[in-house]
């Protein structure tokens, strides 16, 4: 049986610390619950406090906003739109003329298919 390392892990490399062993589980179930994954990782022989889960969660949360953000602007770019504003303004007359935004969505669905 391998040496625990200093992180509470065993040396088969599974992960180089416990904050990325975190990551990993979260990559593979990232609708598990807090106590869930830290008593998978427990099993894995990596003892977590749930409040690190708390904080790679929403860290990978305000990463995963940011990059959204970042695609939209450019998006917008490519489109040769000036001001996003007035494109989100014209979704919402497009939207009231269409019957309300579901019906819009289910039109575009629609279009998509």
């Amino acid at each position: 049986m391998p040496k625990r390392n200093s992180n509470g892990q065993r040396g088969n490399g599974e992960a180089r610390n416990k904050s990325e062993a975190v990551r990993q589980m979260l990559k593979e179930n990232p609708k598990a619950p807090v106590r869930e994954l830290v008593a998978d990782l427990a099993k894995k022989g990596v003892r977590v406090q749930p409040s690190l889960v708390y904080f790679i969660r929403g860290k990978q949360r305000h990463l995963d906003l940011k990059q959204r953000r970042k695609n939209a602007a450019d998006s917008a770019k490519l489109a040769g739109i000036a001001n996003p504003v007035e494109l989100v303004l014209k979704a919402k007359v497009l939207a009231r003329e269409a019957g309300g935004i579901h019906n819009l969505k289910q039109l575009i669905d629609a279009l998509a298919e």
